[in-house]
């Protein structure tokens, strides 16, 4: 998938054929303790040098957050 052209209706859906079993049986308190980690490594990017990491981050924040709406049945797109 050309990550240029991806939507994000498509990128939940590939979180969630990849991951959704192994995430809801997690729960979503876990999960959310995960999403919550990755905001505070953003968080630490943000206020650092390194471009590269805080595209990395901002991927990770973006990718817990369509897993937390996956086991929750929220689509981010609608």
């Amino acid at each position: 998938m050309d990550p240029a052209r991806l939507t994000l209706e498509a990128l939940q859906k590939l979180i969630s054929e990849r991951y959704e079993a192994t995430d809801r049986a997690r729960g979503t308190p876990k999960t959310f303790l995960w999403f919550i980690e990755e905001v505070g490594e953003l968080a630490t990017a943000l206020n650092g040098a390194d471009l590269k990491n805080l595209r990395d981050e901002f991927a990770d924040v973006l990718a817990w957050l369509c897993t937390l709406a996956n086991i929750n049945d929220v689509d981010l797109a609608s």
